[in-house]
């Protein structure tokens, strides 16, 4: 018997790019019938007591990592984070010590050969906007998304696809239906 494929799919970029709003906007494609689909849970995980941004803990993170991992089950699957973001925020969290964000880089990074595709959003042109929860911090949302595009760099050969998308929503989701052929 034939084993179906899969379309693991994850949005990779920092705070405030219009992440969860793509997802959403997929939510609503035929192509995306059938698919599961996973956005915001920081508000949720904020209400457990769990530290976020630049509070983030190790044990926050391993939280985090574990929530990403459950969703990559899924066989098709659209998320607005990825294992590289959760990697992004320990790694500038400055409660966690750097041999403990090395050994949870290495660990995670482990699992980013589970995504069929990761498309990176960058922040350019994009306001960035207060939902509450997220880093409001200009600097802050640079230093993340700078770290993504090195951990992207550092862990490219683990990654299957791994493509840049920008524009209006609308443009974004065509380039994602046209990079996944669906």
């Amino acid at each position: 018997m034939e084993k179906q494929k899969t379309n693991r799919i994850g949005i990779t970029g920092t705070q405030s790019v219009g992440k969860t709003t793509l997802v959403n906007a997929l939510k609503e494609l035929p192509q995306f019938k059938g698919y599961t689909f996973a956005t915001e849970r920081s508000q949720h995980l904020m209400s457990l007591g769990i530290p976020l941004n630049t509070d983030s803990t190790l044990k926050g993170q391993t939280v985090f990592l574990a929530e990403r991992c459950g969703e990559l089950m899924n066989d098709n699957i659209i998320t607005d984070r990825t294992i590289i973001d959760v990697m992004a925020f320990t790694q500038n969290a400055a409660s966690i010590d750097y041999i403990d964000k090395e050994s949870f880089l290495d660990y995670a990074s482990n699992f980013i050969k589970e995504y069929d595709y990761i498309f990176y959003v960058s922040p350019q042109n994009i306001p960035l906007e207060d939902n509450s929860i997220r880093e409001t911090d200009e600097h802050f949302r640079e230093l993340i998304d700078f770290t993504i595009n090195n951990l992207i760099s550092k862990y490219k050969y683990k990654i299957k696809n791994i493509v840049k998308i920008s524009g209006t929503t609308q443009e974004r989701i065509q380039q994602i239906l046209n990079v996944t052929g669906l």
